[in-house]
């Protein structure tokens, strides 16, 4: 590795004032599981002169519930929410998300701040310097997206535009099921933005002198089904091919709300808003699944080896809706 800085941050403002210093050339780590394999492989034109800790910043891991929700700090652990009774009680959908994140290892030192801004995991955009130079692509600034018309296995099928790399993170799929908002600290203050603002086509979109502090999530109804189902090759350590996150609310076997969420597929979460039309004000059946499932992808387009994804997007809407049908069902007597 590289020579490079590093300082331990007393507070948000002190670690907001020295990005602002470094205009750019200064990047902040926390569980590191992200960032110290970018550095090890130089992936990028770039590399940063210092790093800051946020971990030595107090109070910064929290979980803390209240009448209308929990606010959960950037810093917290991935293994602390996946076993926090708090989220377990009433965020299901996020516990589930955050037990499925990596290996116990990663989980142990992970935080939900460093899994919402992670890097970009397409392969082109990660090729080591080692091995015969780093690759510049349309994410890095420079270069066309060589997924186009490479090995796009794993790639976009909705949303892409210029880049078609998808979204990382579990978390943020799940955080945009349940409508949660973000808090961003930069030198002109706070500001409070919904989840799904935080992504663009080319990763997130904080600038290089904002910090991601905390999360906060409304209390769902009472009566809302929470599922997360995530897609992967190997079960124990990948990151999803396709997972589909929901929050479902159903009254007297009618689905009165739902907010459905796709994870893989997309640049951002992508929010199925084709497939909740279909479900609103419907008795959930079969057929009901069927036709929202292939709602969910009605604006789907494959690159030249990812149509597979089409298929396994569809079958998840059915599993879940499925799912909730057989939960919600009425016993006979």
């Amino acid at each position: 590795m590289k020579y490079f800085k590093h300082s331990n941050a007393s507070s948000v403002d002190e670690a907001i004032s020295q990005l602002k210093d470094r205009k750019g050339k200064a990047v902040l780590i926390a569980g590191g599981t992200d960032l110290l394999g970018v550095l090890k492989t130089e992936i990028l034109p770039d590399y940063p002169e210092a790093l800051i800790n946020l971990k030595t910043i107090p109070g910064l891991d929290y979980i803390r519930e209240d009448d209308g929700g929990v606010k959960i700090g950037a810093t917290t652990k991935l293994a602390l929410i996946a076993r926090s009774s708090i989220i377990n009680g009433n965020y299901g959908l996020l516990a589930r998300s955050a037990e499925s994140v990596g290996t116990p290892e990663i989980r142990q030192m992970g935080t939900i701040g460093g899994n919402l801004c992670q890097d970009n995991r397409c392969w082109y955009y990660r090729y080591p310097h080692t091995l015969g130079g780093r690759i510049l692509c349309f994410s890095k600034g420079k270069g066309p997206c060589h997924a186009i018309k490479g090995d796009n296995r794993y790639h976009a099928i909705l949303g892409g535009k210029g880049c078609f790399a998808v979204c990382p993170s579990d978390i943020a799929v799940a955080l945009a099921a349940l409508d949660a908002r973000i808090t961003v600290a930069g030198p002109d203050g706070e500001r409070i933005i919904p989840i799904a603002d935080l992504y663009g086509t080319v990763g997130h979109t904080l600038e290089t002198d904002e910090i991601l502090t905390e999360i906060q999530i409304s209390k769902p109804p009472y009566n809302a089904a929470q599922t997360f189902i995530k897609f992967r090759l190997r079960e124990s350590v990948d990151f999803a091919v396709v997972s589909i996150a929901s929050v479902i609310s159903i009254v007297e076997e009618i689905c009165r709300d739902g907010r459905i969420v796709l994870g893989g597929v997309a640049p951002t979460p992508w929010r199925a808003t084709d497939t909740e039309e279909v479900i609103k004000g419907k008795h959930l059946n079969a057929q009901v699944a069927e036709d929202a499932a292939e709602a969910a992808v009605r604006n789907a387009k494959s690159l030249s080896k990812n149509a597979y994804k089409i298929e396994i997007t569809k079958a998840l809407v059915k599993r879940t809706l499925l799912d909730n049908l057989r939960a919600h069902e009425t016993p006979k007597t």
